[in-house]
């Protein structure tokens, strides 16, 4: 469901080395791998475009050229299957390619979220942004994630995060809140800890890769410094926004699958091929 957005730039962190899929990743990018028959970014980018965010900016590193090419026509190809029935595999992408704008810019250095969401600032400039991480590939049949937290924004004008409940002893894989609930579903955020031990976890709420963040988060992530592993931590800096000013957490209808881990990756795939398998009437034997 599409409606109109008060925000129209979205931002894809696509920088990272995707060593959990080695040697798959060798030579393309984890953004890239195939759920059945679609890569994991172009899902991302779907749900952007549901929220009405058309303008989409992605932080590429090097051998990342795959992503760009995903979204460019290619006109031999397009020659080879013209007028054969083939020519519908490609509908949905081109509809991404006609609705969509896309910018790219570079992450030297692998420094963290924190970091690749600052080399972002030349793409967005000074209004509020979305953010998805491609590798939280999320699925809701009514409304995407990213347009449940636009929803959120709207009414309240701040940063916004996606939370997850998790297993108890998963929350050090995680960014964690503590917070109270001010609506259904919606958190304020008094605190967030960065992959905290599973006795110090101030909740079993973790922030999944959807975000919407206000333009001050630029700033605080000038004057943050490195966290964990040596990394500009986007949990550290959004710790200080909900100090200043305001950050909720959006408990979102929908499914995740972590495709970052190759257990959430078969898993998602699987969901989706029986999906497909369903609609076409067939059942898994």
């Amino acid at each position: 469901m599409s409606h109109p957005s008060t925000i129209k730039k979205c931002i894809f962190p696509a920088a990272g080395y995707g060593t959990r899929f080695l040697p798959a990743t060798k030579a393309m990018p984890k953004e890239m791998l195939p759920v059945v028959d679609k890569p994991l970014i172009q899902y991302g980018v779907e749900e952007a475009m549901a929220a009405g965010m058309t303008d989409i900016g992605i932080i590429t590193g090097r051998g990342k050229r795959a992503v760009a090419d995903h979204f460019d026509i290619s006109y031999e190809l397009e020659h080879q299957i013209s007028g054969t029935p083939k020519e519908d595999l490609l509908k949905d992408i081109r509809r991404v390619i006609d609705e969509c704008t896309f910018s790219y810019t570079r992450q030297i250095e692998m420094l963290g979220l924190g970091h690749a969401i600052l080399t972002a600032q030349t793409l967005v400039g000074e209004q509020p942004f979305g953010v998805i991480l491609a590798d939280d590939l999320c699925i809701d049949d009514n409304d995407g994630v990213m347009s449940q937290l636009l929803r959120i924004y709207v009414k309240y004008r701040c940063s916004v995060v996606a939370i997850e409940e998790v297993d108890p002893n998963e929350v050090d894989k995680y960014g964690v809140i503590d917070g109270k609930e001010i609506e259904a579903g919606v958190f304020k955020v008094d605190g967030m800890v960065e992959k905290p031990a599973v006795d110090d976890a101030p909740s079993h709420l973790a922030i999944i890769g959807r975000y919407i963040l206000t333009p001050e988060i630029f700033d605080i992530l000038r004057r943050t410094p490195p966290g964990k592993n040596g990394e500009l931590q986007i949990t550290d800096a959004l710790q200080v926004q909900a100090r200043e000013n305001m950050v909720l957490a959006c408990r979102f209808d929908g499914r995740r699958f972590d495709c970052g881990s190759v257990d959430g990756f078969v898993e998602a795939t699987n969901f989706f091929y029986d999906r497909r398998r369903a609609a076409a009437g067939e059942v898994r034997p």
